[in-house]
């Protein structure tokens, strides 16, 4: 448990975990729905591209930061999943996905973080529960 560095205990994970099914459903609706009305730097849409690319930006870089400071592998791979759907979202804005590219691998993406957190969530709570019992 503690090879962890951002992750390091089983409330972060469960608070990362929740963001991920919170973001995971955002991506999954704007896929379902329209790409025009999620916000593009293309057409009449213009206002929403610009907060939806600041977002997107800020959200990568956080993310990317988190990645590099990240020492175990799961851990790793779990920022590297979000950071990757963060920067599809990036792209999408940016060249105005008509098609929905970028929202089903963002889709995909955060999918896959979702079941790399539930796996780093089970190592915290399983490391909790040996802990419990060599307290006894």
């Amino acid at each position: 448990m503690s090879s962890f560095t951002i992750l390091n205990s089983r409330k972060r994970s469960i608070i990362a975990l929740i963001h991920t099914i919170v973001f995971l459903c955002v991506a999954a609706l704007q896929t379902a729905l329209s790409y025009a009305s999620a916000g593009s730097l293309h057409g009449n849409k213009v206002v929403g591209g610009i907060v939806l690319l600041a977002i997107y930006t800020i959200v990568t870089t956080v993310l990317l930061v988190l990645l590099r400071m990240a020492s175990h592998a799961t851990e790793r791979l779990y920022f590297a999943l979000c950071a990757t759907s963060a920067a599809f979202g990036l792209l999408g804005v940016l060249l105005g996905d008509p098609a929905l590219h970028t929202g089903v691998l963002r889709v995909l993406l955060l999918s896959c973080a979702t079941v790399v957190g539930f796996i780093i969530l089970r190592t915290h709570s399983r490391g909790l529960a040996i802990h419990l019992v060599e307290a006894k």
